[in-house]
């Protein structure tokens, strides 16, 4: 687990982006007069700013999969057409569900694409957080002693930086501790006295109003969503997970987890939170525009009022368009014609 240098058969393509987007914001911050190196806001800060660089570069993404979450919203009535026609015949609803799918133009698996895509981040970040301190025993764990610990470096971080990780922390909270951490794992932290209350000082509330984010984010899509949708039996019991459950899971897992993955958390949450509210303004401004442009188009077709609408006169044509003119009675007939009541001329013989 002590990587330094690239393995291509792990999970490295992941673990050196996330450690390397942080050092940045790592080295910015801790260059600013009054934090430092080992200033527990300047880790603090990198940690949430990586939080903000990928959450950025993911916008697109999301961006789809509000549109796909929308489409699929608008075509549930003829979802619901669907199964009730073919629920019996699974292989013709896939092929009725992909013709729906292609004529509208919209794919599924874009709705759940920024979710998996940071599955990804989170166990990045999460493991090179804890391989900042790799005194733990265990599975998986080096058991390190604290000096061989911060003799070597962590991905893109140097020894120093490792050093300076461990080092920073706030009346005692260190920001790689976690509220239930125990055992030789906490003889990392040498340079300072380490504080159990002081690090569930600094957790319970950022555990509790990342909670809180969580909880108003899933509100908000929720509110979002149409009635059809909303009364989909699947999406009703998803709603409930993610109104109560998802909060609920964070506020509970927040004191196994180091304070700066709680730090994470928050960020996400307060990312997404912004990110929402612009994203979905956006769409609705489009939709509007998109309505009132289709108004002024009928109003421009429209006839003035009172006027009679235009009827267009058919004349003959050699490719037979519109029906035949009426034959116009040359003079010869005219003459020939007899006029009303008299009577017709008898041809001389």
């Amino acid at each position: 687990m002590i990587l330094l240098s690239f393995d291509p058969f792990s999970l490295d393509y992941f673990y050196y982006p996330v450690s390397a987007i942080m050092w940045l914001w790592y080295k910015a911050f801790s260059a600013v007069p009054g934090l430092g190196p080992t200033s527990f806001l300047s880790w603090t800060l990198s940690v949430m700013f990586l939080v903000f660089t990928l959450r950025a570069i993911l916008i697109n993404p999301f961006v789809r999969q509000i549109r796909t979450t929308r489409q699929m919203q608008e075509l549930q009535p003829q979802i619901k057409a669907l199964q009730k026609k073919y629920g019996k015949d699974r292989q013709r609803m896939a092929l009725e569900m992909q013709k729906l799918q292609k004529e509208h133009g919209f794919n599924p698996i874009l709705g759940c694409l920024p979710m998996l895509a940071q599955v990804p981040v989170f166990l990045g970040l999460y493991h090179v957080l804890r391989c900042f301190n790799r005194t733990t025993t265990g599975i998986g764990q080096l058991g390190l002693s604290p000096e061989r610990n911060r003799s070597l470096g962590n991905y893109v971080f140097s020894a120093q930086d490792v050093g300076h990780f461990l080092d920073a922390n706030l009346f005692g909270a260190p920001l790689g501790a976690s509220m239930t951490q125990r055992g030789a794992s906490l003889e990392a932290f040498q340079g300072f006295d380490f504080s159990r209350p002081a690090v569930a000082a600094v957790g319970v509330p950022v555990m509790i109003l990342a909670g809180i984010a969580t909880y108003f984010n899933s509100r908000a899509s929720v509110a979002r969503q149409s009635v059809e949708a909303a009364a989909n039996p699947q999406t009703a019991m998803m709603n409930k997970l993610a109104l109560y459950v998802f909060p609920l899971g964070v506020v509970v897992g927040g004191p196994f987890l180091p304070l700066a993955i709680i730090f994470y958390w928050f960020a996400n949450n307060i990312w997404t939170f912004g990110q929402q509210h612009y994203v979905f303004g956006m769409i609705e401004r489009e939709e509007e525009e998109k309505k009132r442009e289709a108004i002024e188009r009928r109003a421009a077709n429209a006839p003035a009022p009172g006027a009679k609408p235009k009827r267009s006169t058919g004349k003959a044509s050699g490719n037979g368009d519109g029906p035949p003119a009426a034959e116009t009675p040359g003079p010869d007939t005219a003459n020939r014609a007899p006029r009303p009541g008299a009577k017709p001329k008898k041809r001389g013989r």
